[in-house]
């Protein structure tokens, strides 16, 4: 089913609710950068063939303005927070986090942690 993404605004309520729910330390030390689409590739194995997908939803960035470090959550089409990460340390040059990926499958590659699709 194709469902339309949330809108920036509702994705924000989203975003905030789960994270009076889950991270409620993060609410007052924080700042929304932005929000918009996302779509992060993903891989998946079903009946022995890896299949490339993308995971798609409105990513509401934010910041937490006590340590520097960033936080964001991504809202799917059912208007649930399908990713969550938090703590993550960003170096402005080369423009890439310091922090693990554990969540991103091409990372995991790179790391030696997972075996390439190809």
């Amino acid at each position: 089913m194709n469902r339309p993404l949330p809108s920036k605004k509702e994705a924000e309520e989203i975003a905030l609710r789960f994270l009076r729910k889950h991270a409620p330390d993060l609410l007052p030390v924080l700042t929304i950068r932005w929000i918009d689409r996302h779509d992060e590739p993903l891989r998946a194995v079903r009946d022995g063939r890896t299949e490339d997908l993308a995971l798609t939803g409105m990513k509401v960035k934010m910041r937490n303005t006590a340590d520097g470090r960033w936080f964001w959550a991504i809202v799917g089409a059912d208007r649930e927070v399908i990713v969550f990460e938090r703590d993550i340390v960003w170096i402005n040059i080369p423009g890439r986090r310091q922090t693990e990926k554990w969540l991103h499958d091409g990372w995991l590659v790179e790391k030696g942690l997972a075996a390439s699709a190809s």
